[in-house]
Protein backbone atom coordinates (compact mmCIF):
# COMPACT_ATOMS: atom_id res chain seq x y z
CA UNK A 1 0.00 0.00 0.00
CA UNK A 2 1.23 3.00 -1.08
CA UNK A 3 2.20 5.90 1.88
CA UNK A 4 2.11 9.58 1.16
CA UNK A 5 3.67 12.15 3.41
CA UNK A 6 2.08 15.41 3.50
CA UNK A 7 3.74 18.87 4.67
CA UNK A 8 3.16 22.27 4.92
CA UNK A 9 5.11 25.57 5.80
CA UNK A 10 3.11 27.74 8.00
CA UNK A 11 3.61 31.55 7.92
CA UNK A 12 1.70 32.46 4.75
CA UNK A 13 0.71 28.95 3.39
CA UNK A 14 -1.26 27.28 6.74
CA UNK A 15 -1.45 30.35 8.82
CA UNK A 16 -3.39 33.02 8.23
CA UNK A 17 -2.12 36.86 8.11
CA UNK A 18 -2.69 37.30 11.91
CA UNK A 19 -0.13 34.49 11.87
CA UNK A 20 -3.20 32.19 13.71
CA UNK A 21 -4.27 28.34 12.53
CA UNK A 22 -8.10 28.77 11.84
CA UNK A 23 -10.95 26.40 13.68
CA UNK A 24 -11.44 25.02 10.54
CA UNK A 25 -8.06 24.25 9.59
CA UNK A 26 -7.64 22.76 12.36
CA UNK A 27 -10.19 20.60 12.11
CA UNK A 28 -9.94 19.29 8.54
CA UNK A 29 -6.62 18.26 9.11
CA UNK A 30 -7.22 16.79 12.75
CA UNK A 31 -9.86 14.60 11.33
CA UNK A 32 -7.89 13.74 8.01
CA UNK A 33 -5.03 12.82 10.37
CA UNK A 34 -7.42 10.61 11.88
CA UNK A 35 -8.34 9.01 9.17
CA UNK A 36 -4.70 8.31 8.65
CA UNK A 37 -3.41 11.08 6.88
CA UNK A 38 0.36 11.45 7.74
CA UNK A 39 0.79 15.04 8.26
CA UNK A 40 3.28 17.72 9.43
CA UNK A 41 4.72 21.32 8.91
CA UNK A 42 8.25 22.53 8.24
CA UNK A 43 8.90 26.25 9.25
CA UNK A 44 11.50 29.08 9.92
CA UNK A 45 9.84 28.91 13.37
CA UNK A 46 11.09 27.54 16.45
CA UNK A 47 9.21 25.01 17.76
CA UNK A 48 8.30 26.39 20.62
CA UNK A 49 6.26 29.60 18.45
CA UNK A 50 5.04 27.20 16.03
CA UNK A 51 3.07 24.94 18.51
CA UNK A 52 2.13 28.47 20.31
CA UNK A 53 0.25 29.42 16.81
CA UNK A 54 -0.34 26.17 15.72
CA UNK A 55 -2.37 25.42 18.93
CA UNK A 56 -5.36 22.65 18.67
CA UNK A 57 -3.45 21.01 16.35
CA UNK A 58 -2.53 17.23 17.04
CA UNK A 59 0.41 16.36 15.20
CA UNK A 60 1.95 13.21 15.53
CA UNK A 61 4.55 13.93 13.37
CA UNK A 62 8.51 14.67 13.91
CA UNK A 63 8.07 18.31 13.12
CA UNK A 64 10.60 20.47 11.03
CA UNK A 65 11.45 23.96 12.72
CA UNK A 66 13.84 26.46 12.27
CA UNK A 67 13.70 25.50 8.21
CA UNK A 68 15.23 22.11 8.56
CA UNK A 69 18.09 22.51 11.38
CA UNK A 70 16.27 20.51 13.93
CA UNK A 71 13.50 18.02 13.68
CA UNK A 72 12.24 17.04 16.77
CA UNK A 73 9.69 14.26 18.28
CA UNK A 74 6.17 15.84 18.30
CA UNK A 75 5.47 13.67 21.35
CA UNK A 76 8.24 13.15 23.34
CA UNK A 77 10.00 16.25 21.86
CA UNK A 78 13.36 14.71 21.24
CA UNK A 79 15.69 15.84 18.79
CA UNK A 80 15.63 13.36 16.02
CA UNK A 81 18.02 15.43 13.52
CA UNK A 82 20.30 19.02 13.98
CA UNK A 83 22.60 20.58 12.19
CA UNK A 84 25.47 22.72 14.44
CA UNK A 85 28.28 24.61 12.92
CA UNK A 86 31.45 23.60 13.85
CA UNK A 87 33.11 25.93 16.43
CA UNK A 88 35.86 27.96 14.29
CA UNK A 89 33.05 28.58 12.17
CA UNK A 90 30.83 29.86 14.14
CA UNK A 91 33.20 32.07 15.81
CA UNK A 92 34.53 33.33 12.75
CA UNK A 93 31.12 34.39 11.66
CA UNK A 94 29.94 35.89 14.51
CA UNK A 95 33.51 38.09 15.05
CA UNK A 96 32.84 39.16 11.40
CA UNK A 97 29.28 39.86 11.45
CA UNK A 98 29.95 42.27 14.03
CA UNK A 99 32.74 43.84 12.92
CA UNK A 100 30.74 44.84 9.84
CA UNK A 101 28.35 46.55 12.52
CA UNK A 102 25.46 43.47 12.32
CA UNK A 103 24.87 42.40 15.78
CA UNK A 104 22.81 38.94 15.27
CA UNK A 105 20.48 36.75 17.86
CA UNK A 106 22.28 33.67 17.77
CA UNK A 107 20.50 30.09 18.47
CA UNK A 108 22.12 27.66 20.78
CA UNK A 109 22.20 24.70 22.92
CA UNK A 110 23.50 26.35 26.22
CA UNK A 111 24.27 22.96 28.49
CA UNK A 112 21.24 21.11 26.69
CA UNK A 113 18.50 24.54 26.99
CA UNK A 114 17.17 26.20 23.61
CA UNK A 115 18.54 29.94 23.92
CA UNK A 116 18.83 32.88 21.76
CA UNK A 117 21.69 35.07 22.75
CA UNK A 118 21.98 38.73 21.38
CA UNK A 119 24.01 42.09 23.02
CA UNK A 120 21.14 44.02 24.25
CA UNK A 121 22.80 47.59 23.86
CA UNK A 122 23.57 47.10 20.44
CA UNK A 123 19.87 45.48 19.18
CA UNK A 124 19.07 46.97 15.60
CA UNK A 125 15.46 48.73 15.51
CA UNK A 126 14.60 45.18 13.56
CA UNK A 127 15.88 43.07 16.22
CA UNK A 128 14.53 44.98 18.86
CA UNK A 129 10.84 44.83 16.69
CA UNK A 130 11.55 41.15 16.69
CA UNK A 131 12.13 40.79 20.24
CA UNK A 132 8.97 42.83 21.08
CA UNK A 133 6.78 40.26 19.67
CA UNK A 134 8.96 37.66 22.00
CA UNK A 135 8.19 39.05 25.63
CA UNK A 136 8.23 36.73 28.64
CA UNK A 137 10.11 34.04 25.96
CA UNK A 138 12.38 32.00 28.20
CA UNK A 139 14.82 31.24 25.76
CA UNK A 140 16.04 34.91 25.71
CA UNK A 141 19.69 35.47 27.06
CA UNK A 142 21.08 38.76 26.96
CA UNK A 143 24.88 38.94 26.97
CA UNK A 144 27.22 41.22 27.30
CA UNK A 145 30.32 40.71 25.28
CA UNK A 146 30.54 39.04 21.52
CA UNK A 147 32.49 35.58 22.30
CA UNK A 148 29.14 34.75 24.78
CA UNK A 149 27.29 34.87 21.28
CA UNK A 150 28.82 31.54 20.24
CA UNK A 151 29.39 29.64 23.24
CA UNK A 152 27.65 26.07 23.61
CA UNK A 153 26.05 24.30 20.32
CA UNK A 154 25.00 26.81 17.75
CA UNK A 155 22.63 26.22 14.78
CA UNK A 156 20.91 29.69 13.60
CA UNK A 157 21.96 33.12 13.16
CA UNK A 158 19.35 35.49 12.52
CA UNK A 159 20.82 39.18 10.99
CA UNK A 160 18.09 42.16 11.07
CA UNK A 161 19.34 45.18 10.05
CA UNK A 162 19.44 47.53 6.82
CA UNK A 163 19.44 46.43 3.34
CA UNK A 164 22.49 48.01 2.31
CA UNK A 165 24.18 46.47 5.21
CA UNK A 166 22.99 43.06 4.65
CA UNK A 167 23.69 42.84 1.06
CA UNK A 168 27.05 42.28 1.33
CA UNK A 169 27.20 39.73 4.07
CA UNK A 170 24.50 37.83 2.32
CA UNK A 171 26.93 37.78 -1.04
CA UNK A 172 29.77 37.16 1.09
CA UNK A 173 28.43 34.14 3.14
CA UNK A 174 25.64 32.59 0.72
CA UNK A 175 27.94 29.90 -0.66
CA UNK A 176 29.74 29.27 2.10
CA UNK A 177 26.01 28.35 4.51
CA UNK A 178 23.27 28.05 3.86
CA UNK A 179 21.38 31.30 3.61
CA UNK A 180 18.19 32.79 3.33
CA UNK A 181 18.04 36.26 2.71
CA UNK A 182 14.50 38.18 2.30
CA UNK A 183 11.97 40.48 3.87
CA UNK A 184 9.90 39.40 7.26
CA UNK A 185 6.31 39.26 5.90
CA UNK A 186 4.92 40.80 9.34
CA UNK A 187 7.26 43.67 10.48
CA UNK A 188 8.36 44.15 6.84
CA UNK A 189 12.30 44.24 7.43
CA UNK A 190 15.30 42.58 5.93
CA UNK A 191 16.58 39.50 7.56
CA UNK A 192 19.47 37.35 6.72
CA UNK A 193 19.66 34.09 8.34
CA UNK A 194 22.43 32.00 8.30
CA UNK A 195 22.72 28.03 9.24
CA UNK A 196 25.34 25.11 8.59
CA UNK A 197 25.49 24.71 4.75
CA UNK A 198 24.10 21.50 4.69
CA UNK A 199 20.73 22.57 6.54
CA UNK A 200 17.53 22.56 4.37
CA UNK A 201 13.70 21.95 4.49
CA UNK A 202 14.48 19.40 1.47
CA UNK A 203 17.14 17.63 3.49
CA UNK A 204 14.70 17.36 6.63
CA UNK A 205 11.66 16.30 4.50
CA UNK A 206 13.85 14.07 2.19
CA UNK A 207 14.59 12.18 5.93
CA UNK A 208 11.39 12.62 7.47
CA UNK A 209 10.09 10.65 4.19
CA UNK A 210 12.45 7.60 5.02
CA UNK A 211 12.13 7.20 8.68
CA UNK A 212 8.59 7.35 8.08
CA UNK A 213 8.88 4.35 4.72
CA UNK A 214 6.72 6.80 2.76
CA UNK A 215 6.61 6.61 -1.52
CA UNK A 216 5.50 9.70 -1.85
CA UNK A 217 5.82 13.33 -0.67
CA UNK A 218 3.73 16.29 -1.48
CA UNK A 219 3.95 20.01 -0.05
CA UNK A 220 3.04 23.35 0.30
CA UNK A 221 4.48 26.49 0.52
CA UNK A 222 4.50 30.61 -0.07
CA UNK A 223 8.32 31.44 0.03
CA UNK A 224 11.49 31.25 -0.92
CA UNK A 225 12.95 29.27 1.77
CA UNK A 226 10.35 26.59 0.33
CA UNK A 227 12.35 26.18 -3.02
CA UNK A 228 14.32 23.50 -2.10
CA UNK A 229 11.69 21.11 -0.31
CA UNK A 230 9.77 22.17 -3.75
CA UNK A 231 12.67 20.04 -5.93
CA UNK A 232 12.22 17.51 -4.10
CA UNK A 233 8.83 16.73 -3.57
CA UNK A 234 6.90 14.52 -5.73
CA UNK A 235 4.07 16.95 -5.81
CA UNK A 236 4.31 20.22 -4.90
CA UNK A 237 1.43 23.31 -4.26
CA UNK A 238 2.00 26.93 -3.94
CA UNK A 239 -1.18 29.34 -1.84
CA UNK A 240 -2.42 31.95 -4.03
CA UNK A 241 0.01 34.37 -2.45
CA UNK A 242 3.15 32.99 -2.60
CA UNK A 243 6.05 34.67 -4.45
CA UNK A 244 6.31 34.58 -7.79
CA UNK A 245 9.75 31.93 -8.24
CA UNK A 246 7.80 29.18 -6.00
CA UNK A 247 5.10 29.58 -8.07
CA UNK A 248 7.18 28.93 -11.18
CA UNK A 249 8.40 25.63 -10.13
CA UNK A 250 4.83 24.69 -8.40
CA UNK A 251 2.79 21.46 -9.72
CA UNK A 252 -0.43 23.64 -9.41
CA UNK A 253 -1.76 26.67 -7.27
CA UNK A 254 -4.10 26.19 -4.54
CA UNK A 255 -6.25 29.08 -2.73
CA UNK A 256 -4.94 31.70 -0.53
CA UNK A 257 -3.61 31.02 2.19
CA UNK A 258 -6.29 33.76 4.50
CA UNK A 259 -9.10 31.09 2.80
CA UNK A 260 -7.76 27.59 3.89
CA UNK A 261 -6.01 26.77 0.96
CA UNK A 262 -4.08 23.82 2.38
CA UNK A 263 -6.83 22.22 4.08
CA UNK A 264 -9.17 22.51 1.27
CA UNK A 265 -7.14 21.27 -0.80
CA UNK A 266 -6.18 17.92 1.12
CA UNK A 267 -10.01 17.74 2.21
CA UNK A 268 -10.90 17.44 -1.53
CA UNK A 269 -7.99 15.17 -2.56
CA UNK A 270 -7.38 12.99 0.43
CA UNK A 271 -8.49 9.49 0.32
CA UNK A 272 -7.82 6.94 2.87
CA UNK A 273 -6.34 3.83 1.28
Amino acid sequence: MEKTLYVSDLDGTLLHSDQTISPFTVKIINDLISQGMLFSYATARSLKTSRKVTQGFHAQMPLIVYNGAIVVDSLTNEIILSYFFNKNEIEELIKDLCHHHVYPLVYQFLNGVEKFSYIEKYNSQGVQAFLDTRKNDDRQHIVDVISDLYKGDCFYVTCIDEKNKLDALYEKYKHKFRCIYQEDMYLHNQWLEIMPKNVSKAHAVTELKKRLKCDRLIVFGDGINDIDMFQVADEAYAVENAQVELKEIADGIIGNHNDDAVAKYLLETFTVK
